[in-house]
């Protein structure tokens, strides 16, 4: 699954991005039908309108909640956790939030800070700070992080995100200086990594031939997605 991180073809990381609710609408329905597409929906295209509105970025209890519900939905349900994240009072989540992201582009220092709250680890924290600052940080998805070369045996542990979001900050250079519309981010190609992988469980075809070999032209429009990530 190395094989698309390898690739710096921005058009066959295009086709990948542009299949991303196809892959989310399959493994929905092997979950509890509809709810991984109702929170997927939420996180990734609400919450960050959500942070963005907001004069000092930052995320209520509520949507804290909620996140913690979208990450064991996709993952493996931990009751526990969501039980700890809600436990959490309003004021301490605001506040933390609120700071997490005024320590920004210190991606290190905001995920300490963030981790902080109950519940929260590094893959939480990460998750609350691509939803508001996707070019800056990437979900620690398990699906992502196996798909980067290096990285394993996977740790949910500060160091390794930092490892981590290392890997994805060069691969988004490097589909930036390869592709005119410089669009990518540190997030996009974590969402993209995760539904080569989430495609390959499903048994859905993404690309023709893995597309890593393709060499037709690059796409003259942006393939978006037609609507629109343990404590770890």
């Amino acid at each position: 699954m190395s094989s698309l991180f390898a690739c710096e073809k921005p058009n066959t990381w295009r086709t990948v991005f542009g299949k991303y609710w196809d892959v989310v609408e399959a493994k929905s329905k092997s979950k509890k039908p509809g709810k991984l597409l109702d929170l997927e929906k939420w996180y990734q295209e609400e919450l960050p309108t959500l942070i963005s509105s907001r004069p000092d970025k930052h995320v209520t209890q509520s949507e804290l909640v909620r996140l913690m519900e979208w990450k064991l939905t996709r993952g493996k349900f931990r009751p526990r956790l969501q039980q700890l994240v809600a436990s959490n009072s309003e004021d301490t989540v605001e506040r933390s939030s609120r700071k997490a992201f005024s320590l920004l582009p210190d991606v290190k220092a905001a995920i300490a800070e963030l981790s902080s709250l109950k519940g929260v680890g590094p893959a939480t924290a990460s998750a609350v700070l691509s939803a508001g600052a996707p070019e800056q940080a990437a979900f620690m998805s398990d699906e992502a992080m196996e798909s980067v070369p290096g990285l394993k045996p996977i740790q949910y542990t500060a160091k390794h995100y930092a490892l981590y979001l290392g890997k994805m900050v060069q691969c988004t250079e490097k589909l930036n200086k390869a592709d005119p519309l410089q669009d990518w981010t540190p997030h996009r190609v974590e969402m993209c990594l995760w539904a080569q992988a989430a495609a390959k469980q499903q048994k859905i075809p993404l690309l023709e031939d893995e597309g890593v070999k393709k060499t037709r032209s690059e796409p003259d429009a942006d393939q978006r997605p037609g609507k629109r990530l343990r404590t770890k």
